[in-house]
């Protein structure tokens, strides 16, 4: 008879692990790490709700402005806040007719019924500006029309005519058919100098407003050239900064300094000093006899004015990221390639530079974006031939009060900027950007 085998005493079970008070540690770690998760969500609670207000929703209501523009559909009583359908009967013969029909009897019926409504809301003038915005002098069109509305009588279409013979012009009533909608592409399509004729179709603009592209190429081009000139000028001056013992670079970086501590207006004014005609570099050249009394340089009201004040208020924004990148160089590695038998410029090509590479895309990056969105100084120094976008941005916030098309050319330079930091990435690498 076989023997059988004694059991042996049974293994020790792993007790599971607890915590002080009894729970389970498990447990208890997940509870403190959402608890860390929630003072950090916290203290960074402000800084969000700060960007999201200031920087986040204007954006979201400039993208929503640039396609709507509802006066010439909705108008709003400023002291009750009653908002009432407009230009309804017009609306009504636009969708039963398709795009390139002709106004006929019925359209012009449509369009004094409207204008009785106009005038008794009394809003010609909004509904006008409205279609001002896209065929310039139709303001008065309106008001005059919805003056004399009531007394208008058949044939209509021979009666407003008679009044106005624009009228009849194909390309109003294609801008009111697209102005019927609160929402449209037209401002974008203005913003790149194109426009739909009677037939709805997509064309050029006249030569003579051919404008927004302009300007849009010379915003880059000046911006780039900029950029250019104040690496240019920013680097030797960082690399001294960055080589120079502690006590003189802190005493030099207060020069660099100091435009911050000035108004931008007082320095572009400045500017405007030394760069004009009877100014005092024209004064100096002409003391010295490199130019004469009657052919003083044009320094100011153009692109040069633009070109040299934009260099000298932005270098700052350059040699900073340069300074930051050079200073933690360590000065042995350039020592070693010389006593390798490198010559000190095939030292600085192939082991100095490359280490300031992160400065130097990011103080382009800094002063190209920067230069973009600079109206100010342009506007003072440069004169037409240096005006940039974001000075036409600012006439029409400020002057013509075409927001949506302000918001359109606005949403249109951010494209183009995400674009180029988009290019930036793939060719050099946002890692590799360093500002300090």
């Amino acid at each position: 008879m076989a023997d059988t085998p004694q059991s042996g005493p049974a293994p020790d079970v792993p007790t599971r692990l607890t915590t002080a008070d009894g729970k389970p540690l498990k447990a208890a770690l997940a509870k403190a790490q959402a608890a860390a998760r929630r003072r950090a969500f916290l203290l960074v609670l402000p800084l969000l709700a700060f960007i999201l207000i200031t920087f986040v929703v204007p954006i979201g209501q400039m993208l929503h402005r640039s396609v709507h523009n509802e006066g010439f559909a909705v108008h709003q009583d400023i002291g009750s806040g009653v908002r009432t359908p407009i230009m309804t009967n017009l609306r009504d013969w636009f969708a039963a007719n398709p795009q390139g029909t002709e106004p006929d009897e019925v359209a012009y019926e449509a369009l004094v019924k409207d204008l009785v409504v106009l005038r008794d809301l009394k809003a010609p003038g909004q509904a006008g500006t409205r279609i001002n915005y896209e065929r310039s002098g139709s303001r008065s069109m309106f008001t005059k029309a919805a003056r004399r509305a009531k007394k208008i009588e058949p044939p209509y279409k021979e009666a407003m005519l008679e009044l106005d013979e624009d009228w009849a012009d194909p390309e109003l009533w294609q801008v009111m058919r697209g102005a019927v909608s609160p929402y449209t592409s037209n401002f974008y399509l203005a913003a790149v100098d194109r426009e739909r004729d009677a037939a709805g179709d997509i064309q050029r603009v006249n030569e003579n407003r051919r404008v927004y592209v302009t300007l849009f190429v010379r915003t880059l081009v000046l911006s780039i050239l900029i950029t250019a000139m104040t690496f240019i000028l920013g680097y030797p001056i960082a690399h001294l900064l960055a080589t120079l013992p502690l006590r003189y670079s802190n005493l030099l970086m207060i020069l660099v300094l100091l435009p911050f501590w000035t108004s931008l207006l007082v320095r572009t004014t400045s500017w405007m000093v030394l760069l004009q005609s009877q100014g005092v570099v024209n004064d100096l050249l002409v003391s010295i006899g490199l130019l004469s009394d009657d052919n003083r340089l044009q320094m100011m009201y153009n692109r040069w004015g633009t070109i040299i004040a934009m260099t000298h208020i932005l270098l700052p924004f350059m040699v900073l990221p340069l300074y930051s990148v050079m200073r933690p160089i360590n000065p042995s590695y350039v020592r070693a390639a010389r006593s390798l038998g490198a010559t000190s410029w095939t030292a600085f090509r192939r082991v100095y530079f490359p280490q300031t590479v992160p400065g130097i895309g990011a103080g382009a990056l800094l002063v190209f974006i920067l230069a973009v969105g600079y109206y100010i100084t342009p506007a003072l120094v440069g004169g037409a031939d240096g005006q940039l976008i974001s000075n036409l941005i600012a006439f029409h916030m400020q002057k013509s009060l075409n927001w949506s098309l302000a918001a359109a050319l606005a949403a249109l330079l951010l494209a183009g900027i995400l674009a180029l930091y988009w290019i930036y990435d793939r060719l050099i690498g946002i890692d590799n950007l360093k500002l300090g």
